[in-house]
């Protein structure tokens, strides 16, 4: 398989440029530019974007090299108006909403076989980025770190240690001879501390993902832009979220020549 690097290569030299006119054009150094072509350096969001531009094709095209390059615009602009507030980046830690959307979807998916605590991070991870990029606002504003097996939320084990027993119990199990730690609700979510969206929100990525075991909505989290931007062991950007490229982007988005 062609990786991203190799993609890049391919598309520079394809439009007979430089590394060097290529570092000019990303503002940054030549050498920067190798690594990432011999992918030594991880391309971010923004670089992304930038690569987009200087080769007159999508994101899409850089990140899936099967697919052929296509004429895409120099930006991409939401097909609907939304308010002209800034957006915040940093993550707005909220324990308590944190634990009631953690318990309604224990109580909506928990009991299934394949819900352990790696495929709670996911579905965390993908109810978090998913309503930021529709509404651009946050909706738990966990921080999620980049590791082996996916995003990480970082608060989740603070938040176990306030509310294990109290409002859940943990149960360590196994999965096909996995090791495997489950958590069972010991209540119903306070859904007065839900709004409609958010609630519908959780329910669509429920429906989509919960069906998935561990190691499938890991390999499905792999190829969404925020965690191919980020260096390992490092933090999930929220902004990233709006270079998303199908089928993960949930905006549509219109051409802007």
């Amino acid at each position: 398989m062609v990786s991203i690097g190799q993609r890049i290569k391919v598309l520079r030299k394809a439009v007979g440029m430089s590394q060097e006119r290529l570092s000019e054009l990303l503002n940054m150094s030549r050498p920067t530019v190798s690594q990432i072509e011999n992918e030594d350096r991880k391309v971010s969001a923004e670089d992304l974007k930038k690569l987009a531009d200087i080769f007159n094709t999508s994101a899409d095209s850089i990140l899936n090299p099967q697919k052929s390059p296509t004429v895409s615009v120099k930006e991409r602009r939401a097909a609907y108006k939304t308010s002209p507030q800034i957006r915040i980046n940093i993550p707005q830690k909220n324990f308590e909403k944190f634990r009631e959307v953690l318990l309604y979807i224990l109580n909506e998916v928990g009991a299934k076989p394949n819900i352990g605590e790696t495929a709670l991070y996911k579905l965390l991870y993908f109810i978090d980025f998913d309503y930021y990029e529709t509404y651009e606002e946050q909706l738990i504003g966990a921080t999620y770190i980049k590791n082996r097996y996916g995003p990480t939320p970082i608060e989740f084990a603070k938040l176990i240690e306030k509310i294990l027993n109290k409002d859940l119990i943990r149960v360590k199990d196994k999965y096909f001879d996995y090791p495997q730690t489950k958590y069972l609700p010991l209540r119903k979510a306070d859904l007065l501390k839900l709004s409609g969206r958010e609630i519908e929100l959780i329910d669509n990525v429920l429906d989509r993902l919960s069906d998935m075991n561990a190691a499938q909505i890991s390999d499905y989290a792999h190829n969404d832009v925020p965690w191919l931007t980020t260096d390992d062991g490092e933090l999930i950007e929220y902004e990233s979220v709006f270079y998303r490229t199908p089928p993960y982007s949930l905006r549509e988005y219109r051409e802007d020549i």
